[in-house]
């Protein structure tokens, strides 16, 4: 399908389609249902209708979001009903909130938003939920339940396995750890900071130092650096996602630590991604965190073109990468793509 705009300024665009599994239904999870009685919507036009999807995208500055991105462009590519605009807020929340306003101005469909903060964005999805417009949440929240559906990984499930898998593994004897950190208003920072810490407790396991890189491998770097000199004890580091845990990989050599055990987050199956540095032995560990684009796109279909309902809340699974499996999950993955 060619990239086209059927409506308003363009932000980038993109025509999109198909889908992986079909999401389950209940009634309180119709489009604009929330817990109680919710605003009503037409959005769904059956096969013959056209529909424009508005994606609002955190930023592409991590590879994840890229990736997300391209997730989302596959995944629509075989729905010809579907025409889907994307837009980048490179991580700045008023542009974001500025984006899905034009979205709105544009009279879009439906809406795909991956927030770069919770608490900035949840007025504006609150606008176009109430407004009758079925609204996907994807991979990070917003506050309070205006939104049709959220479709994420559980990020403290996730945390909690990879301090359970340092109790377990890396430190079975304990030790001094230090952590890097996501963007701190995003909410898989927070839940997979506190699955961490409920994975190593009662290990022996001490966290020395904690620092915010935002999910950058260049601020990963910096972070690194700064807590490995502050914590020169140090016997590993926890990255909340596999790019901050690359740049800490670098700042673990320039230490003189290039063996430190270091383990992240996010488990791209792409060269660059994480899989790919457990198999070179880059990162010690990594768990997938699916994008949830071909997911984002099922729940539109089924709510735009099937008149169907979605749950309010899909639940993606992780699993985890070590050297034992780290060639299979990839080649798993990436088979007939």
């Amino acid at each position: 399908m060619s990239t086209t705009t059927r409506r308003g300024p363009a932000l980038a665009v993109a025509g999109v389609a198909f889908v992986a599994a079909a999401c389950g239904t209940t009634h309180e999870n119709a489009p604009g249902a929330s817990s109680g009685a919710g605003p009503a919507t037409q959005a769904c036009k059956g096969p013959g209708g056209k529909f424009t999807i508005g994606m609002s995208q955190a930023n592409l500055g991590e590879p994840y979001r890229v990736r997300m991105d391209d997730d989302i462009r596959k995944a629509a590519a075989s729905i010809p009903q579907f025409t889907v605009n994307f837009a980048d807020a490179a991580q700045d929340n008023s542009k974001q909130v500025e984006q899905v306003s034009t979205f709105l101005t544009q009279k879009i469909d439906l809406l795909i938003i991956s927030p770069n903060e919770a608490t900035p964005l949840t007025s504006v999805v609150k606008k176009a939920y109430d407004q009758g417009i079925p609204v996907l949440v994807l991979d990070r929240k917003v506050d309070g339940d205006a939104y049709t559906s959220f479709i994420g990984a559980d990020n403290v499930d996730i945390g909690r396995q990879a301090g359970q898998y340092f109790k377990q593994h890396l430190l079975p004897q304990g030790g001094k750890i230090v952590e890097l950190k996501g963007l701190a208003g995003s909410t898989p920072a927070k839940e997979r900071a506190d699955g961490f810490a409920e994975g190593i407790a009662g290990s022996g396991i001490t966290i020395v130092g904690t620092a915010d890189a935002d999910w950058l491998r260049d601020k990963g770097q910096q972070q690194a650096d700064a807590l490995l000199k502050a914590h020169p004890d140090a016997q590993a580091i926890f990255s909340e996602n596999d790019p901050m845990a690359e740049g800490a990989r670098l700042a673990a050599q320039n230490a003189g630590k290039a063996t430190l055990p270091i383990v992240g987050i996010d488990g791209l199956p792409v060269p660059e991604g994480g899989i790919k540095a457990v198999e070179a032995g880059r990162l010690s560990a990594t768990f997938i965190y699916p994008t949830g684009g071909a997911e984002a796109v099922a729940a539109a279909k089924k709510l735009l073109v099937d008149c169907g309902q979605v749950q309010k809340t899909q639940t993606l699974q992780t699993r985890q990468i070590t050297k034992d499996n780290a060639a299979q999950v990839y080649a798993e993955l990436n088979h007939g793509s």
